[in-house]
C-alpha cells in the first residue's frame, strides 16, 4: 500500500526504513492476530494457530526496526488449548497497567508478559457457565477501551457475559440472541453490540439488561452475521459482515434495520473488518479475494453512482483471514494469510 522504496538505490538502511511492507512466515496456519497498544512496545503483535487438534500456540513476535525483521521470542511463544478465536493485547497505550493478554476458545484466558519480557504465564481462566465444567465455545470477545478491567464475550450457546476480569468474576451474563452469538463490540464504558446467526445486529446499555435495540437485520431470512465492527471515532456507526458475503454492511444507529451503504467491491466472502482508529471516516475490508481494500465513507451519506470504490487495494499471496489496523500506530494495518502476517504501510 503506497509506494516501495527503489531497490537500486544506494544505502539498504534508507531502503528497510522506507519498506512499506514486512512478512513474518509462521510454522502454522494464522488465526487470530492483534496488535499491542502500549506505547513501549511498538511493533510488537499476538499470533495464534489454527490447527485441528487440543494443543494450539501463540507466539508473540515483533518488527526490528533496525533490519526490517519481524522476530519471534521463543519465551513468548506458549501452547494454548484449541485455536484462540480471538486474541487481544490489554488496551493500554499509556502503560500504567500489567502487560496482558487475553484469548478466547473453550474459556477466556488471560496472559501476563513480565516487565522485562521473558516470560509468559497463565494470570487467569474464565468460565461463564457455572453449572458445569463445560461451556459453549467462545466465538469473540471485546475488551473495553474506557475500562479496561471488562472484557465481553460471546458465545454459541446465545450469551454474552461480561467479566470484570480484576475480580476474576462475572458482572453481566445475557442471552442476547435467538442463535448462536459470532461477535461482540464495545461502544462506550457500558454500551456493547453483538451480532448472530439470526442475523441480527443489537445494541445492549447495562443499565438497563432487560431491553437491547436491533439495529440491523439481514434481509434473508436466518442469514447469519459474522463480525462487527463498531467505529471508535464516530460510535454512530458500525460495520458487519454477512456469512459467506462478498458485501460489508455499514450501519448508523440512529436509523436503525436501513444500511448507509454497501460496500461491494470484494469478489469473494469478506472476512474481517477495521475502521481507522484515528479517523472517523476510514475502514478497512479483507476476504477470500486475497485482498485488504481501503474505503473513504465521508461520502457515505449521498448515493454514489455504481457504488462505492475503495482508494487504496493490496492484494495478498492467499484469502486473508484477519485483519487488525494499529492504535497506537495508525500507519499501519497487520494482514494475516495462510501461515504469512504481513504488516503493511498504508
Amino acid at each position: 500500500m503506497g509506494a516501495s522504496s527503489d531497490p537500486n538505490q544506494d544505502g539498504s538502511d534508507e531502503q528497510q526504513k522506507r519498506s512499506e511492507i514486512y512478512t513474518y512466515e509462521a510454522p502454522w496456519h494464522i488465526y487470530s492476530m492483534n496488535w499491542s497498544v502500549r506505547r513501549d512496545k511498538k511493533y510488537r503483535l499476538a499470533i495464534a494457530s489454527l490447527l485441528e487438534q487440543y494443543p494450539n500456540r501463540v507466539e508473540i513476535v515483533q518488527l526490528d526496526d533496525s533490519n526490517g525483521e519481524i522476530r519471534s521470542d521463543p519465551n513468548l511463544s506458549f501452547e494454548h488449548p484449541y485455536p484462540p478465536t480471538k486474541t487481544i493485547f490489554i488496551p493500554d497505550k499509556e502503560c500504567q497497567k500489567p502487560d496482558l493478554l487475553a484469548t478466547s476458545s473453550d474459556f477466556l484466558r488471560v496472559w501476563s508478559i513480565s516487565d522485562d519480557s521473558s516470560s509468559v504465564e497463565l494470570k487467569s481462566v474464565l468460565n461463564g457457565n457455572k453449572n458445569s465444567e463445560f461451556c459453549g465455545p467462545l466465538t469473540s470477545f471485546d475488551w473495553n477501551e474506557a475500562e479496561p478491567k471488562r472484557i465481553g464475550t460471546s458465545s454459541i450457546d446465545t450469551t454474552c457475559t461480561i467479566w470484570d476480569i480484576e475480580r476474576e468474576a462475572v458482572d453481566t451474563q445475557l442471552i442476547a440472541h435467538d442463535k448462536e452469538v459470532y461477535d461482540i463490540a464495545w461502544g462506550g464504558v457500558g454500551v456493547f453490540a453483538s451480532v448472530s446467526a439470526d442475523g441480527s445486529v443489537r445494541v445492549f446499555d447495562l443499565r438497563d439488561k432487560e431491553h437491547s435495540t436491533i439495529i440491523y437485520e439481514s434481509s434473508e431470512p436466518d442469514t447469519p452475521l459474522v463480525r462487527l465492527g463498531w467505529n471508535k471515532q464516530d460510535p454512530r456507526y458500525m460495520a458487519t459482515i454477512i456469512m459467506d458475503s462478498a458485501k460489508v454492511v455499514v450501519l448508523d444507529i440512529r436509523f436503525p434495520t436501513l444500511p448507509v451503504v454497501e460496500l461491494q467491491r470484494h469478489q469473494a466472502s469478506v472476512n474481517a473488518v477495521a475502521w481507522a482508529p484515528h479517523s472517523s471516516c476510514h475502514i478497512c475490508t479483507a476476504g477470500d479475494d486475497s485482498q485488504a481494500l481501503i474505503w473513504d465513507l465521508s461520502s457515505m451519506g449521498q448515493p454514489v453512482e455504481g457504488g462505492l470504490d475503495p482508494i487504496l487495494a493490496y492484494t495478498a499471496g492467499a484469502e486473508i483471514e484477519q485483519l487488525q489496523w494499529s492504535s497506537s500506530q495508525p500507519d499501519w494495518v497487520a494482514i494475516a494469510f495462510s501461515s504469512k502476517l504481513q504488516i503493511l504501510r498504508v
